[in-house]
């Protein structure tokens, strides 16, 4: 036994402490490498979605002022590149490697362009939902969340034929666990930085299984500062990561997660790295590459919440 499951609106500092569960992932594998592909382009902030103003986030150009009451042409082209041409540059790629991702997908994005929706559904690959909108929603009650949620779900649902199992807002609030459960149908959800292992929360006496996310191994670092300016060093930290991780995983496996923006990692410039990337995780044996959801299935069956406590 170790530190009682924690509610999700008070502070965990202790987690596993020294001695984590063993993972027992399938195939006796060191690693779990979980790829996530952000899909917000056309659900971020913009006059035509009734927003203030114009979007300033991730983007070719970090910094600047959002136009207030208009839109901003130049931004607007620069997350288009991401579902027009980043989007089938990466689905193609995980197609030749015969490998799975989870995508993190803005509903009102994928209202805007079903076709990928239904292109990574087709393609295996898993759908969750981040969002209705890809703003922030630390100000949001819990009436608001639950209705962008309500309307992320159905869009999701209309775009890849089925309802998303897993939650990440990403820019989350006070009320947004407590909203993934009020919602229901969610096995999972990812709006954590906190660990290298999935682990349970309870919002009031409900547990939850979340499965922490990665801004660490993530390519919005070519678009905020201290960031990456080329390939070579996102690659190198990814690599970096993995061998850490694969080398504990001889006693003590984890998971690793890494994200990816098609407006990022879809240029060509970028993409390379993750070519050379996904050349070093298939020369390891012992890795397995999945969904999210893949890896919740996993843990509830294996280190399921025993009303125990956090270390099993």
């Amino acid at each position: 036994p170790g530190a009682p499951m924690h509610n999700h609106l008070e502070r965990n500092l202790i987690g596993y402490g020294p001695n984590p569960p063993h993972a027992r992932w399938p195939g006796d594998a060191r690693i779990a490498v979980s790829f996530v592909l952000n899909y917000e382009e056309g659900g971020e902030n913009t006059v035509l979605n009734g927003d203030a103003g114009s979007e300033v986030f991730l983007t070719e150009t970090p910094g600047g002022t959002s136009f207030a009451g208009a839109r901003d042409l130049s931004t607007e082209s620069m997350y288009e590149y991401g579902s027009r041409a980043g989007f089938w540059r990466i689905l193609r790629l995980f197609r030749e490697r015969d490998m799975r991702f989870t995508s993190w997908a803005v509903g009102r994005a994928l209202e805007l362009n079903p076709a990928a929706g239904r292109a990574m559904a087709e393609a295996g690959h898993e759908v969750a939902s981040h969002g209705w909108r890809w703003i922030n929603y630390k100000d949001f009650t819990l009436e608001q969340e639950l209705d962008h949620m309500k309307k992320a779900v159905k869009a999701i649902t209309a775009s890849a034929g089925k309802a998303p199992v897993g939650w990440y807002t990403g820019r989350f609030g006070m009320h947004t666990l407590e909203a993934v459960l009020k919602h229901g149908g969610f096995l999972y959800s990812s709006d954590s930085y906190a660990d290298d292992l999935p682990y349970w929360v309870s919002v009031g006496k409900t547990p939850h299984l979340v499965i922490p996310y990665t801004l660490e191994v993530n390519d919005m670092k070519f678009s905020v500062a201290p960031g990456f300016s080329s390939g070579d060093g996102w690659l190198q930290a990814m690599k970096d990561s993995f061998d850490v991780l694969y080398a504990e995983g001889a006693t003590s496996p984890k998971m690793m997660s890494v994200g990816l923006h098609q407006r990022l990692i879809g240029h060509p410039a970028r993409m390379a790295g993750l070519w050379r990337f996904l050349d070093h995780v298939q020369k390891h044996p012992g890795v397995w590459v999945t969904g999210r959801l893949d890896i919740a299935k996993h843990w509830i069956a294996t280190h399921p919440y025993s009303g125990k406590g956090l270390n099993e």
